[in-house]
C-alpha cells in the first residue's frame, strides 16, 4: 500500500510517499529554522504563512523522487495521510486543506493521523523488529512523554511535561547564554568539549509520578548565571555539558524505571531531542546494561517529517480500515492521543 503523507504541524512542512508503512520512496522537508531563529521560538502566523508557500512544491517533489506524476497518482498512491494534530492550528489547517483537497479531486481516502503517533512509530521505519508491547518516549521541542503502547493503536499514557519539554528547555537555556536558536543542537556540540560534572544542576526526578519538569532546570541556570557570568569559552562549554547531561540523566531514569516497573523489554524512542548526543548514547548503554532493546531513529526521522507519518498511517488502517468520520478528519490544534 502507496500512502502519500503530509506533515505541518509545526515548522516543517514536510512529505512523503510510504510503501506499506517502512518502505520510504521519498521525504522531503522544509524547514522553518531560519524564519524563527531571531525570534528564538516559532511564530505561529510566520510558520503559517511559510507551510502555505512551500505545501505544493514539496509535495510536487515527493512525488517526483517517488516517481509519480499525476497522470499516474491513480495507479500509483492508495490512500493520503495528514497530521490531524496536536500542532499549531493554521499549520495543521494548510496540511489538512493539501491532503483534502488531493484527496477529494484524486478520489482518494484519507488517513488523520496524531502527530504523537507519528513520533511513537518513527522507529518503526529502520526497525521492523519493533513490536508491542513496549514503552514510547517522545521528547521533542513541544513534548516530553512516556506513553505504554501495548498493541499498535492501544496505549496507556503514563506521564508527560507539567512545565517545559524537554526541547523548550534546551532552547531557553540557549537564549539565557546567548548561544543561537535552535537551542539543543549548539548545546550539544559545545557539550562534547566541556565538562559535565563542572556545574551540579538538579535532576528533577519527581519520583512517585512518570511525569517531567524542566523549569527547576531552567531556573537554576538563570540563577547560576547571574552568581557565575560566562568568563571564557570553556566555561560556557563546562555550562552546556553540566546543563545537557541534567536534562539526558532525567529523561534516561524516568525510563528504565519505567521500563522496570511496567516489565517492558523495549523503549522506543522519536522526537527531535532524540538527536541529541549525550542521550542517544546514554539510553542504548543503559539499555545493553538493563537488557531492554532501545529503538532510535536516525537522524533524518527524529524531527518532524511525513515518513513517520505515512508510517504510523500504515499501521493504522490496517487496524482501522479507510473510513473516518467527518469530526475525525477535522485538524484539532489540542488532539489528544487515544486508542483505536
Amino acid at each position: 500500500m502507496n500512502i502519500l503523507a503530509i506533515e505541518s504541524s509545526c515548522d516543517e512542512t514536510s512529505a512523503s510517499v510510504v510503501s506499506n508503512g517502512t518502505k520510504v520512496k521519498s521525504v522531503i522537508i522544509s524547514s522553518q529554522t531560519d524564519i524563527h531563529a531571531k525570534f528564538f521560538g516559532v511564530v505561529p502566523e510566520l510558520a503559517s504563512r511559510a507551510h502555505i508557500k512551500n505545501i505544493n512544491p514539496v509535495i510536487a517533489k515527493a512525488l517526483e523522487e517517488a516517481g509519480i506524476s499525476f497522470g499516474n497518482f491513480d495507479k500509483k498512491i492508495d490512500a493520503i495521510a495528514f497530521t490531524s494534530g496536536p500542532g499549531l492550528a493554521g499549520a495543521l489547517l494548510v496540511g489538512a486543506v493539501a491532503a483534502k483537497t488531493l484527496a477529494s479531486v484524486l478520489k482518494k481516502p484519507l488517513i488523520p493521523v496524531n502527530h504523537l503517533e507519528g513520533h511513537l512509530y518513527s522507529s518503526f521505519i529502520e526497525n521492523k523488529s519493533v513490536k508491542p508491547p513496549f514503552l514510547g518516549m517522545i521528547i521533542s521541542g513541544g513534548h516530553t512523554e512516556l506513553i505504554i503502547v501495548e498493541d499498535f493503536g492501544k496505549y496507556k499514557f503514563l506521564g508527560g511535561t507539567r512545565d517545559d519539554a524537554a526541547g523548550e528547555a534546551f532552547d531557553k537555556a540557549a537564549k539565557m547564554l546567548g548561544l543561537s536558536y535552535p537551542g539543543g543542537p549548539i548545546i550539544d556540540k559545545r557539550a562534547e568539549k566541556g565538562n559535565d560534572k563542572a556545574v551540579n544542576f538538579t535532576r528533577p526526578y519527581l519520583k512517585g509520578s512518570w511525569d517531567f519538569s524542566f523549569s527547576g532546570i531552567k531556573t537554576a541556570l538563570l540563577n547560576y548565571l547571574k552568581a557565575n557570568p560566562v568568563k571564557n569559552e570553556k566555561h560556557l562549554n563546562d555550562i552546556c555539558a553540566s546543563f545537557r547531561a541534567a536534562v539526558a540523566e532525567t529523561l534516561c531514569f524516568k525510563a528504565f524505571e519505567a521500563a522496570k516497573e511496567f516489565d517492558l523489554k523495549r523503549i522506543s524512542m522519536g522526537g527531535g531531542v532524540c538527536a541529541n548526543s549525550l542521550i542517544r548514547k546514554m539510553f542504548y548503554q543503559e539499555g545493553k546494561k538493563n537488557k531492554i532493546k532501545v529503538y532510535i531513529p536516525s537522524m533524518l526521522y527524529c524531527t518532524d517529517n511525513a515518513a513517520m507519518i505515512g508510517c504510523a498511517a500504515y499501521l493504522k488502517q490496517k487496524t482501522s480500515g479507510l473510513k473516518y468520520t467527518r469530526a475525525q478528519l477535522k485538524s484539532v490544534p489540542s488532539l489528544r492521543l487515544e486508542s483505536w
